[in-house]
């Protein structure tokens, strides 16, 4: 059954409803530029609403040391969208990394260089945004790097209307939302996230 990481949580009643809903994943953004950016002085009641469901730190080009301290601060992964490079995390468990990709038309070229991390995330690409753009990208792409036996987190203007589909045609090992179940950023509507994961897992 593909799993769901629900995105963007900035709320403890929001993450509850996330929980209770079944997600498999919280996703935080600590990237400072977006909407959904959580202050260091909120994350820890945050965390712990989350209980013991595995918990996602999102990033933009963070330092080595912005990593790790993330990771020591209760995070279980982190999800990098930036220009990140395997190169420039010595010292970070690849196991660790969820490595997102923005596509475009084909198969990011660079996929093969992140082969070891915890998983490769697609998302649509913008020129203005690093994620959260509520559209959808050609899922015959997602559907390719799934064939080559990544480990895929397939996210991307899914809501809970297109999300059956998409695993359907995808099959990816998860599915990610944030937008797609808001009510402005960062602000969940909890029958969307209830719906979202019922139709993802065909419950």
């Amino acid at each position: 059954m593909v799993k769901v990481k629900v995105c963007g949580l900035k709320r403890p009643e929001d993450v509850r409803t996330a929980v209770e809903a079944g997600a498999d994943y919280l996703g935080f953004i600590l990237y400072p530029k977006s909407p959904r950016f959580v202050e260091q002085s909120s994350l820890r009641e945050l965390l712990r609403a989350g209980e013991n469901i595995p918990k996602v730190a999102v990033m933009v080009n963070p330092s080595r040391e912005e990593i790790l301290k993330a990771l020591d601060t209760g995070f279980d992964l982190v999800q990098l969208h930036g220009e990140e490079r395997p190169e420039d995390l010595k010292g970070v468990p690849v196991d660790k990394v969820i490595k997102a990709f923005r596509v475009r038309n084909s198969i990011p070229e660079d996929i093969e260089d992140w082969r070891n991390s915890y998983a490769i995330l697609l998302d649509t690409y913008s020129e203005r945004s690093y994620g959260g753009t509520g559209r959808t990208f050609n899922w015959d792409i997602a559907r390719e790097v799934v064939r080559r036996g990544f480990r895929v987190f397939l996210a991307g203007g899914l809501n809970p209307e297109n999300v059956k589909k998409a695993v359907k045609k995808v099959r990816p090992y998860c599915v990610d939302v944030s937008s797609g179940v808001e009510i402005s950023p960062g602000v969940k509507d909890k029958m969307k996230v209830i719906k979202f994961v019922k139709e993802a897992k065909h419950l």
